[in-house]
């Protein structure tokens, strides 16, 4: 299976069956049905949804229209963009939406400059000399740290941060040799600077990074010797245009497959994947000589003349002639790329899937794809425009829509739904400064969440883009991504992992704010002393208000059954956290 449903170009058949066999050793189809039903029954049945018509508008206009209305904001409508733009849902931040609206919301996020002191890399540079840094424990203890803990005001950077590391894939598990700690590390901090910057910048920082020259294999890369008959390692060159930019097939402006003869068109062959390929050489380490200090891992790829292939190299109907330098080379060949009417549609489709929704319409991606290639100022790339775009379009925002059109939206990811937990009662630990802080460990395991940052088991994510499982799903046509890591064990996995960390046992070091929940306002009682009003809040702060009034009574009966408090408070967090409404973003 490749990424577009399609034959791909020649090579790609060792990378399909890997794919084939892993969805064979998905659950048993019965089982995988059962759940799959549980989850249709609480609004996951994904099915063929309209968009609004109208041109694309430049998102500093759609933002100054949206400002300007004057409607209020509901704390169920707050809740739900805060699910499709944050990490979690807070009640201080769905104060902060009503009181600047959506579009306001979106402006000062944009606003808070990226962190160039509290990153990931100078985390782990803090703990040096105490640590192991070959190891990936200290790496996802930082992300664990800066995914739970940046500030709200950061919290759509971090969002789209993680969007982008299930687009431009690099593992850990692909990571080997020195600092593999300060790599990856390094790698998510890349990504969190670009978020909200111009895509042919990300592209050119990402193609000249240590971790993914190591994951992709094009570090120390040499030109083609006709001597021994060796030839430059074509890893990075394919999967950049397969994955990274303009995918296997030709695209529309709104994402359909541009077709000739009722067949599709490829974008690519493998002549082109060669010339890439040449592009690619020459690339090594900045200060190799010297690896005993982290400090390369940060830094960006330098060329060394000995290795680069400076003959002429043909791709995409591009020539770059003989003689020209590598950084050179590289540069043409990514503004090739980038100019490829593939990008927008290709990369503003999957955007949407992992903020928004699995099937977007096709007029859904048309309208962001238009403001990927010109933000309104003649700019193409401003991957804030595009945030902007995708985040206020109709289809996002309209409530009732959303609610009434079965297919839109997305199977919430693992990770997602435990960082809306984790931010909605600020989990937090005790000792800053101690090498047990965030200790998760990776959470990739069925048995915890099937899904942790940076820890994908191939370069393909975690789940392809355009997966449908069997069933119903796959006979309406219509994709599913997240259901590719959805199964009993996964599904039995993360309740027992909610189970550990709503009780904070997860880690020593750590400790949850449940106040909001356990302490009574004045004049009042503290809510887990009143179940119907602990699960109506639950409902906001965990589902974005879609449990039903019938699942709301059930849950909120069943816990006036338990006396005791503490064990009433877990019990609604769990029940709600693993209801199949709240797994279901709309």
């Amino acid at each position: 299976m490749d990424i577009m449903g399609t034959e791909g170009p020649v090579g790609l058949a060792e990378r399909e069956a890997d794919g084939e066999q892993a969805l064979a050793r998905q659950s048993s189809p019965g089982l995988r049905a059962a759940a799959l039903a549980a989850a249709l029954s609480g609004g996951a049945g994904l099915s063929a949804c309209g968009g609004g018509g109208g041109s694309a508008q430049a998102p500093v206009a759609a933002m100054s229209r949206l400002a300007a209305s004057s409607a209020a904001i509901s704390d169920a409508s707050a809740a739900r963009f805060l699910l499709q733009a944050g990490l979690g849902i807070s009640r201080s931040q769905i104060t902060q939406v009503q009181s600047l609206g959506f579009a306001g919301w979106l402006a000062a996020q944009f606003a808070t400059p990226a962190s160039t002191t509290n990153t990931r890399w100078n985390w782990l540079s803090a703990l040096e000399g105490s640590n192991d840094m070959t190891s990936t424990t200290n790496f996802d203890q930082g992300v664990w740290r800066k995914l739970i803990q940046a500030p709200d005001s950061d919290e759509l950077r971090q969002r789209v941060t993680l969007a982008l590391s299930e687009i431009l894939v690099v593992s850990m598990a692909g990571l080997s040799g020195d600092w593999t700690a300060y790599i990856g590390s390094g790698y998510l901090d890349l990504l969190e600077s670009h978020a909200f910057g111009n895509f042919r910048d990300l592209l050119q920082a990402v193609s000249t990074s240590v971790a993914m020259a190591q994951y992709l294999t094009f570090l120390n890369n040499a030109k083609a010797n006709p001597k021994t008959g060796s030839i430059p390692d074509e890893n990075y060159a394919r999967e950049l245009m397969q994955l990274f930019t303009i995918g296997l097939v030709q695209l529309n402006l709104d994402g359909t497959p541009v077709t000739s003869n009722g067949q599709t068109v490829a974008t690519y062959g493998q002549a082109d994947v060669m010339g890439m390929a040449a592009v690619m050489t020459g690339w090594v380490l900045n200060d190799s000589s010297n690896r005993s200090n982290y400090l390369y891992t940060n830094k960006a790829l330098v060329q060394n003349a000995s290795l680069c292939d400076t003959g002429a190299k043909s791709f995409l109907g591009t020539t770059i002639p003989s003689g020209t330098d590598g950084a050179t080379s590289l540069k043409l060949a990514l503004d090739a790329l980038f100019a490829h009417p593939n990008v927008a549609p290709f990369i503003s489709r999957q955007l949407i899937q992992r903020l928004v929704s699995s099937n977007p319409s096709p007029a859904y991606v048309s309208r962001v794809a238009t403001v990927f290639n010109n933000d309104g100022t003649g700019v193409k790339g401003n991957l804030q425009a595009v945030v902007a775009a995708i985040l206020l379009d109709t289809e996002a925002r309209n409530d009732s829509a959303a609610a009434s059109t079965p297919g839109f939206g997305k199977l919430r990811e693992p990770v997602l739904r435990f960082l809306g937990w984790a931010r909605a009662y600020r989990n937090r630990s005790n000792d800053a400064s101690s090498s047990l802080v965030w200790n998760l460990g990776s959470t990739e395991n069925s048995a915890y969440l099937g899904q942790s940052p940076l820890h994908s088991p191939t370069v393909f994510n975690f789940f392809y883009p355009n997966y449908s499982p069997p069933g119903l799903l796959s006979t309406a046509g219509l994709q599913a991504p997240e259901f590719q890591i959805a199964n009993e064990s996964s599904l039995v996995g993360f309740v027992n992992f909610m189970q550990n960390c709503v009780g904070s046992s997860f880690t020593a070091a750590a400790q949850v704010d449940y106040s909001s929940l356990t302490t009574a306002p004045a004049g009042g009682v503290a809510l887990v002393s009143n179940p119907p009003a602990l699960v109506q809040e639950l409902n906001i702060t965990l589902a974005a208000g879609r449990l039903s009034a019938s699942v709301q009574s059930q849950i909120a009966t069943a816990l006036a059954s338990v006396s005791n408090l503490t064990n009433r408070l877990h019990a609604a967090l769990v029940l709600v956290l693993c209801a199949p409404e709240t797994a279901v973003q709309k």
